[in-house]
């Protein structure tokens, strides 16, 4: 059986993983069933909010219209010396909402996704891009074989160690 790792090493190993990676999948949904597409993001303070600049002409962006419902999966990438199975990932759950330029915080969040993403400067001057906003409610985190941890947007920085049910 697998130790769990504290919850400072759970954070830092979020953390870590959410700087090395700078892309995600979001997930929408599509008649009735999941659709992803690929995208680049920056998070807010902690996991619970996450930033998107994306087009209304991007077919994740009119399904977002339409349900707001989302999760954003990030993984570490694939490597041939890697096994699979034991990537570090994170699926975040929650709800998407279009982020209007006149909201406080909106030219401090485009600094941000400008300081990581600066090639994405011209595309702010388009009229069809906008930041959308991911209020996440749930984290589900993998760090290797037996290292999954769940958190919540009530808790954002305690994380529970998964433990898989014995059949008895």
């Amino acid at each position: 059986m697998t130790e769990s790792m504290s919850n400072t090493d759970v954070q830092a190993a979020w953390e870590k993983l959410v700087q090395e990676v700078r892309t995600g999948v979001l997930l929408t949904m599509r008649n009735g069933h999941p659709f992803g597409s690929h995208v680049p993001y920056v998070l807010g303070e902690d996991w619970t909010r996450a930033y998107l600049h994306l087009s209304q002409l991007a077919l994740h962006t009119q399904h977002l219209l339409l349900n707001p419902h989302v999760s954003l999966f990030i993984s570490e990438p694939d490597r041939p010396e890697k096994n699979p199975l034991a990537l570090r990932r994170m699926n975040l759950q929650g709800d998407a909402a279009e982020l209007a330029p006149e909201t406080p915080a909106y030219a401090a969040i485009k600094d941000r996704y400008l300081a990581r993403f600066p090639t994405s400067a011209m595309m702010f001057g388009f009229s069809d891009f906008s930041l959308w906003e991911l209020r996440l409610q749930e984290a589900h985190l993998v760090l290797g074989f037996g290292q999954a941890y769940q958190s919540t947007s009530d808790s954002p920085a305690t994380w529970t160690h998964q433990k898989p049910e014995r059949k008895k």
